[in-house]
């Protein structure tokens, strides 16, 4: 496979800055790394949250991007796992220190030394990008590049907060209906859930489309469901739908907050935390969780929906997603 000696990236100088085009050299893997020529990589909530630094401490400067979806292009020294050609997937995490309690005990997500991609690593907003062929995944079958990548943070993230719901769950309520949930969402539909679908007050395009993917019921997230819920996942950065959940559940239900930053969470009156319902987060991803979501995806015939964008729009694409005008998934295609 021919690789170029100059790319094309789109990098973060600055936060609260738009990102800029650059044509830096290619990477050349390292020892147990892939080189990935880059096909397509998701616009993720997250990469706005680095951007606007309210995630302190990227790498600067920085190639965003964590939900890569691409062709191995060359291999590093010791590469068992992969071969030329290859269809991988690189999500968020990108390398755990494997010696550590949390690696030792299957918690590798919360990892004190974990390095991120496209945070405290370049990612995907690029032709190439190299990354540890150990955390990084081979893609399904039945997909397209562009519509891979969603699932590799948007998906990932989703399932374990899907995990995190609950094994026993009949009635799960889905605050904010954007890329996670609308993979989640029919994951769920496919497993005989009932989902209930909470929209920003108005939005009857995306209430419509929760409808589209087998939502029971789709609403404004100020309303209240028809019936009380087994679980909830917020996937809104949205502090104050953590009390509105916690009054949609159900005792002994489970509120579940999916993003990695969330404005502050406003007082709230013990009683509709009381009846041993639970409040809790999710951090980062395993790669445990990256095989279930990629096996669950192609059982249930996931399709994600996706907005193409080229690298060079990828302003563009965060602004979107910014303003709420993303239906799906946003996708920068390098092709």
């Amino acid at each position: 496979m021919i690789v170029r000696k100059l790319m094309r990236a789109m990098v973060l100088n600055t936060p609260g800055q738009p990102l800029a085009p650059i044509c830096p050299r290619t990477p050349a893997p390292g020892p147990g790394q892939l080189l990935i020529r880059v096909h397509a990589c998701g616009v993720c909530r997250t990469d706005l949250h680095i951007m606007d630094g309210e995630l302190a401490q990227p790498k600067l400067p920085l190639i965003l991007g964590h939900e890569i979806a691409g062709t191995v292009a060359a291999l590093g020294d010791g590469v068992t796992q992969f071969q030329t050609g290859d269809h991988v997937g690189a999500p968020w995490l990108g390398w755990t220190c494997g010696v550590c309690t949390y690696c030792r005990s299957g918690r590798e997500n919360l990892c004190e030394a974990a390095r991120f991609t496209g945070y405290t690593l370049d990612g995907g907003y690029a032709d190439y990008t190299v990354a540890d062929q150990r955390y990084c995944f081979r893609l399904p079958d039945g997909y397209d590049f562009a519509e891979a990548a969603p699932l590799l943070c948007a998906g990932l993230i989703g399932y374990r907060s899907y995990r995190m719901a609950g094994e026993r769950i009949e009635r799960l309520g889905i605050y904010g209906f954007g890329a996670a949930a609308h993979i989640i969402a029919q994951i769920a539909v496919h497993q005989g859930k009932r989902v209930y679908a909470f929209t920003k007050p108005g939005d009857a395009e995306a209430q419509a489309f929760a409808l589209r993917l087998g939502a029971v019921w789709a609403g404004d997230s100020t309303a209240m469901p028809p019936h009380p819920l087994d679980a909830a996942i917020i996937f809104a950065p949205v502090g104050a739908l953590v009390p509105a959940a916690l009054r949609a559940v159900a005792p002994g239900g489970v509120v579940v907050c999916g993003g990695i930053h969330m404005s502050d969470i406003p007082s709230f009156p013990y009683h509709i935390l009381w009846e041993e319902r639970v409040v809790r987060s999710v951090a980062n991803l395993t790669r445990r969780d990256g095989e279930e979501l990629l096996a669950a995806a192609s059982a249930a015939g996931v399709r994600p929906t996706v907005q193409r964008f080229t690298l060079e729009q990828a302003n563009e694409a965060l602004e979107r997603l910014r303003r709420g005008l993303i239906e799906g998934a946003a996708v920068l295609t390098m092709e």
